[in-house]
Parts: C-alpha cells; sequence; structure tokens
C-alpha cells in the first residue's frame, strides 16, 4: 500500500490485523518519510529505526495478541520525555549524550498498547517556550508553510503528524505546549485533565502544570491514543475521576446530549489584541455548535493579574527543575538563563505563595463557568508565527512577554487541571487556524464528543499541507 501515510491511526491498526499490511511495512513506510520530510520540519531529534523495526517483526510474529486498538501504528515520544536506552536531548546541548535508563510511564504505556515508536521528536530547550527552535538544531516548522513556526512545545510531534509521517503523536502541555501547535499545524491535541496519564516514575512538575496527551490528525484517533495513555498507575500524586466506562473511543459511539457552551472570544488579559481571523473562527464554531443544536451564550472571561503573575512566577521557578551546573549555564540560549535567573531571584516563598494565588484563582475561574459544559476561545490570539519572530529583538524579556501575548487563554487550563481540546476548525490564507474547548475536570470525554460533532459536520481530514 503506497498510500499508507493517508490512513488514520485506526485504519493502519486495522489494515495491519486484516493482513492487508505488517507492522514492519508500515514502521519501514514511516521511517522512509521522516527521512525524507522530517529534517526540513524540524520534526525529530533521533530516529531509531532499528528499535522500531525490531519492535515491529515482534508483533508481526504475535499475530497481534494483546495488542489493543492501535496495534502495529508507528508513533514517536517528546523528547522530554524519558525513552530507556534512546538518547533523550530535552531540547538542549546541555544533555547532549544523555541516555535515559528508564522509560518514563507512558512510554511503557504505548508500548504496551501495540504503538511502536520510531524515535523522539523535537522540543525547545526544557520545553519552556511556546516555539521549537533548539539551539543547533532546526527549527520546527508547520508543514502548511516552512516559513512559520510548529508552536511548541511539542512542536516536532505536530509537525511529524500534519505531514503524514505519523497519524499520532505523543505531547505534553504545561502551558499549551500540545494546544498550540496543534492549531499552528491543523491538528486535534488534547490537554488532558491533571493526573489523568501517570507522570512517573520521576517526570511530572509539583504544581501540576504539566500532562501528558495525543496529538492527532482525527479526533477519533486522539481518543484512542488517549485510552492508550490513560491507566492509572499507583502512588500518583493527582487523581481524577475515573475514565468513562468502555474507554474514550467507546463513548465517541455514544449520542452527545445538548450542552451549554461559553464562547468567549476577547483575550483574557489586558492589553492583548485577538487578531479577527482567531477571533471569527471561534464564533465560527459557536455558531456550528449552535447549529448542531447546543446552547451557545457570549461570555467575558478574565484572568486576574494575581494569577497571571503567580502562574509567571511558577513557570520561572520551574525552569530550574533541569539541574545544570554553573559552568554549563553560559551554554543554555538566552531565554532559558533569563527565566532561569528571574526564578532564583524569586526563591521557595514565592514559590509557594503563587502556587496557593493559583490555587484560589482555579476556584474562582471553575466556579465562575460552573454552568457551563465547556468553554469555547481561540486556541491562540495569532496565526502561525514566522520562524525567529519570539526571538527577533534579541530581549528575553521581550521574548517572554510575545509568548504571553500569542497565548492567553491556555495556562487557564493548566491552572485548574482541566482538559482543553484543539481542533482544526480555522483557516486564514492559507495556515490552519485553531479553536478551543475547555471542560471539566474528567470530562475529556464531552470535549472529544464535541469534537465528534464539530469534525463530522465540517470535516478536516481532507485538507493537506502542500508538497508532503
Amino acid at each position: 500500500m503506497s498510500d499508507l501515510h493517508e490512513l488514520s491511526a485506526l485504519e493502519t491498526a486495522a489494515a495491519v490485523r486484516r493482513g492487508d499490511v505488517t507492522a514492519l511495512d508500515v514502521v519501514d513506510a514511516a521511517l522512509a518519510r521522516a527521512e525524507r520530510l522530517g529534517p526540513a520540519l524540524g520534526a525529530f531529534t533521533v530516529l531509531t529505526p532499528d528499535r522500531a523495526r525490531d519492535a515491529a517483526r515482534a508483533l508481526d510474529r504475535s499475530g497481534l495478541e494483546g495488542a489493543g486498538p492501535l496495534g502495529g501504528v508507528p508513533t514517536a515520544v517528546k523528547d522530554l520525555t524519558a525513552t530507556a536506552g534512546v538518547p533523550t536531548r530535552r531540547g538542549s546541548v546541555i544533555y547532549d549524550g544523555w541516555v535515559p535508563e528508564c522509560d518514563d510511564d507512558v512510554v511503557g504505556l504505548l508500548r504496551r498498547a501495540g504503538t511502536i515508536s520510531i524515535g523522539k521528536t523535537a522540543v525547545p530547550e526544557f520545553g519552556l517556550p511556546c516555539y521549537t527552535e533548539p539551539a543547533g538544531a532546526p527549527p520546527a516548522v508547520t508543514p502548511w508553510d516552512r516559513t512559520r513556526s510548529a508552536g511548541g512545545s511539542s512542536g516536532g510531534a505536530a509537525a511529524a503528524v500534519a505531514a503524514g509521517i505519523l497519524p499520532v503523536a505523543h505531547g505534553t502541555d504545561g502551558g499549551g505546549s500540545i494546544r498550540i501547535p496543534a492549531s499552528a499545524c491543523g491538528l486535534v491535541g488534547l490537554k488532558t485533565t491533571r493526573g489523568r496519564v501517570p507522570a512517573g516514575p520521576a517526570g511530572g512538575d509539583p504544581a501540576g502544570l504539566s500532562v501528558h496527551g495525543p496529538l492527532a490528525r482525527t479526533v477519533a484517533d486522539a481518543a484512542a491514543l488517549l485510552d492508550a495513555m490513560a491507566v492509572p498507575a499507583p502512588g500518583e500524586p493527582f487523581v481524577p475521576a475515573p475514565p468513562p466506562g468502555g474507554g474514550y473511543l467507546g463513548a465517541l459511539e455514544r449520542a452527545s446530549p445538548r450542552r451549554r457552551i461559553a464562547l468567549a472570544v476577547e483575550s483574557p488579559l489586558d492589553g492583548v489584541a485577538v487578531d479577527p481571523s482567531c477571533r471569527g473562527a471561534a464564533e465560527d464554531a459557536g455558531a456550528l455548535l449552535a447549529e448542531l443544536g447546543h446552547d451557545v451564550e457570549p461570555v467575558a472571561i478574565r484572568l486576574p493579574d494575581e494569577g497571571v503573575a503567580a502562574f509567571l512566577t511558577l513557570w520561572k521557578v520551574l525552569s530550574l527543575a533541569d539541574p545544570v551546573d554553573p559552568a554549563d549555564e553560559p551554554r543554555l540560549q538566552p531565554l532559558t538563563r533569563w527565566l532561569r535567573a528571574r526564578g532564583r531571584e524569586s526563591g521557595g516563598m514565592a514559590a509557594m505563595a503563587a502556587l496557593h494565588t493559583v490555587q484560589v484563582v482555579t476556584r474562582a475561574l471553575v466556579a465562575e463557568r460552573a454552568g457551563y459544559d465547556a468553554v469555547l476561545t481561540p486556541t491562540v490570539a495569532l496565526p502561525p508565527r514566522p520562524v525567529g519572530w519570539f526571538t527577533e529583538t534579541g530581549d528575553p524579556a521581550d521574548d517572554f512577554a510575545r509568548q504571553v501575548a500569542f497565548t492567553p487563554w491556555n495556562a487557564i487550563a493548566n491552572m485548574t487541571g482541566e482538559p482543553a481540546i484543539s481542533l482544526p476548525l480555522g483557516w486564514a490564507d492559507g495556515l490552519p487556524i485553531g479553536v478551543a474547548l475547555r471542560g471539566r475536570r474528567g470530562e475529556e470525554s464531552v470535549l472529544l464528543g464535541l469534537g465528534a460533532e464539530l469534525e463530522a459536520a465540517r470535516p478536516w481530514r481532507d485538507r493537506r499541507p502542500p508538497e508532503v
């Protein structure tokens, strides 16, 4: 089959189960495409062809015994996530040559589900910015326009899926890092409820901002990948409500009830403008949801100044989570050095106060939207940015300010621990524009159900980037 890259993840797995192709055929096709397209897109930090082919052969020999709905599907792991025996660079020259001795839990879960990783996808340094331009490596760019950023920090993963190298990929999201690349690359990206996917054995952040989640071209594929990752592990500090009976993919087969949805198109931050194409995409999605029978009500949402300050304090303090020898600190990128310096200035007491403030603001934000099943917003405030746009002045403080203005909504879900999904419903000048739905804690199935309805009403799957 020469058109394997056109298949969804679920279609790929079905083709392997039927015997139309072998898992090895699928992996070979993905690797060939990765080698051809990956470098220009900045999608991968390393490919692991021998490991991937060995895993595919083993799966073929087993007859897919024990493999789930994604048995034989090629994927890749974000390079912030430890994979035993595979170089894990974390977007930094500091980690050159580091090879973890054990997997993060999610890597084992993806393997147990029958997916086959072909390598590690590119990230910015320590996953801190919302763009992916690591030192010593090409930037991750959107296949829709290779002069523009794929977003971050799951930029390499999004570029690989959008280009048809992979049908699905693993991502993480601490302040929009799945949803931002999904918007820039025309994909479905799901930020999961805090604790939904295990972060062990050593991963996760004490504030619970960052979570694992799927990037995919279809809602059903995102649901299937979430089923693979959302397996409880003992000792996790955050425990959400159980998944729906029959899993997230099974939940899509049930009729969605009428939902009450808040539509918020203005920025929640003072002084941040929203591009008309982003506002219009969210308004169009609201109108479509109303046509589908849901109640859509315009609202104004504002993130309090103290909440913004508290989140930014936590982000700066958490930038210190990666240990760096003082002698190596000058080798870090300017933004990383700036964030870490601000983090040191903040200190432990300020971090604790910021965490408390986030909890207070979370209670107010959740209470404010309690009557709604979801809040609909633009995913980001601007279309995909040109490569180098965030760093063009050379001032890390300006870089950070531009990131805040680019993505004013996303951190809300990371603060509250709620799930949020970006859907590729908008387009402007040939570029994808995402719209986002934020739901209640534990209710990924509601967001996936709404996403599936929108996808059925206005399909996006047949849209393909040029020259891929």
